[in-house]
């Protein structure tokens, strides 16, 4: 379109912004900047609500506020949402001008999909908007790429590709490359315990030794890439992930170190039985395919946001133990009745019968033997149905919350995933 003047004006809900005719030409948001490339009227009145031919003036009937928290990520790079503002009205804002979830910083994506999963959507269209595909699509790269710059976005593309397994094809890549690495360091440890391994060990330690020393390389590899592209160093290493990381890396380098000195690990002493404890630490690289399985996610966070209910069950069962395991004492030992049960000896011993009462485990290895020891005893086990069931809704409620967060947080990535296999 020719505009009439060198000055255009966007009225966003009231509020005017001023821009030189450049500047809406290589505009970040696509719907402003196809504006400079209309030839009619009609065209621009697709991309907004009115047009003042005199003024070069362009309306858009928006909530101005949310664009200005727009025009603030354009410059600063960070997205959050508008306080008093709902978030999925700030979000269907952000769908129009071609923003996607994505831009929202980390904590403001938590509270959009907690708000979703109340309401029972998966996604919103962005037909329900009024936005093209392709112009989200656009709009959304163009506005990335401004917001985060030369090393910058090259550093935050690595961060995602090693922190976020379904952001790209090179990060799902390194992603199974690791859990190759795990599952063969998991088969090696567990072979080691075998009786018949020492044996076979003799004539495969060469072997054995190259497998150990590659899976320790990778996993040390991408502990030290991973802490260096960090946004905070300080909260990576608070991270029980990575604190778990280098518990089981460190001892293989000290062994080494040792070994190199001439020390063998049977002439540590206590020093050797911690190296070998820590060394055993590495079954919890299990718990790193929890970045990779969803059923693992939702057991993690589930439990991260249901610690109160967890204390508040520990503290249930401890209070029961403590009642049951003093008169079980007493009705099986204490009375002497000349039927002492020598099970129950003393208050430690009946909480081990207590224990395994309350969660109806029932060995069989320890069981009263007096009439008020059995009653005692149903008593116990109804009281522990009972205390187990009730935080159990609270948890249940809040893992069918969180599984729901992450399969949409786990959709979003895939749509991600779609568009960048279709470029």
């Amino acid at each position: 379109m020719k505009f009439g003047k060198s000055i255009c004006v966007l009225n966003v809900g009231g509020t005017r912004y001023a821009f030189t005719r450049e500047v809406i030409k290589d505009f970040p948001l696509r719907r402003v900047s196809r504006l400079h490339a209309c030839a009619t009227e009609k065209e621009v009145l697709e991309l907004c609500d009115d047009y003042d031919r005199d003024q070069n003036e362009f309306f858009f009937d928006r909530h101005s506020q949310v664009f200005m928290f727009i025009m603030l990520y354009l410059r600063s790079g960070k997205l959050r949402f508008v306080p008093g503002v709902c978030e999925l009205s700030f979000y269907t804002e952000m769908l129009y001008w071609g923003l996607e979830s994505v831009h929202l910083d980390s904590c403001c994506q938590k509270r959009l999909d907690d708000r979703m999963s109340e309401i029972g959507i998966d996604t919103i269209s962005e037909m329900d908007v009024g936005v093209s595909g392709d112009d989200s699509q656009s709009s959304g790269e163009q506005v990335h790429e401004t917001a985060l710059t030369g090393r910058a976005k090259w550093l935050e593309k690595m961060r995602k590709t090693f922190e976020e397994p379904n952001s790209s094809i090179l990060a799902q890549l390194l992603a199974s490359v690791s859990v190759i690495f795990v599952l063969v360091s998991m088969i090696m440890l567990c072979a080691s315990t075998l009786p018949d391994w020492d044996t076979a060990k003799r004539n495969i330690v060469e072997e054995q030794r190259t497998v150990e020393a590659v899976c320790i390389g990778w996993f040390t590899v991408e502990c030290t890439i991973r802490f260096l592209l960090a946004r905070s160093k300080c909260e990576f290493l608070r991270q029980p992930l990575n604190i778990i990381d280098v518990i089981a890396i460190t001892p293989y380098y000290v062994t080494m170190a040792l070994a190199q000195a001439g020390v063998p690990d049977a002439g540590l002493g206590v020093a050797g039985v911690v190296l070998r404890v820590l060394r055993m630490m590495r079954v919890f690289w299990l718990m790193k395919l929890a970045r990779h399985f969803l059923g693992l996610q939702t057991l993690g966070l589930t439990l991260t946001r249901c610690y109160r209910e967890m204390v508040m069950l520990m503290v249930f069962v401890f209070v029961a133990m403590a009642i049951y395991s003093a008169l079980a004492q007493l009705l099986e030992h204490g009375l002497d009745l000349g039927t002492q049960n020598p099970d129950f000896a003393s208050i430690p011993a009946s909480a081990w019968w207590v224990i395994i009462s309350m969660t109806t485990v029932g060995y069989g290895d320890v069981y009263p033997v007096t009439v008020g020891g059995r009653v005692l005893g149903g008593m116990c086990v109804v009281s522990g149905i009972v205390l187990l069931a009730l935080p159990i809704t609270f948890i249940y409620h809040s893992f069918v919350q969180c599984y729901q967060e992450l399969k949409l947080r786990s959709a979003r990535y895939a749509r991600n995933l779609s568009v960048e296999l279709l470029q």
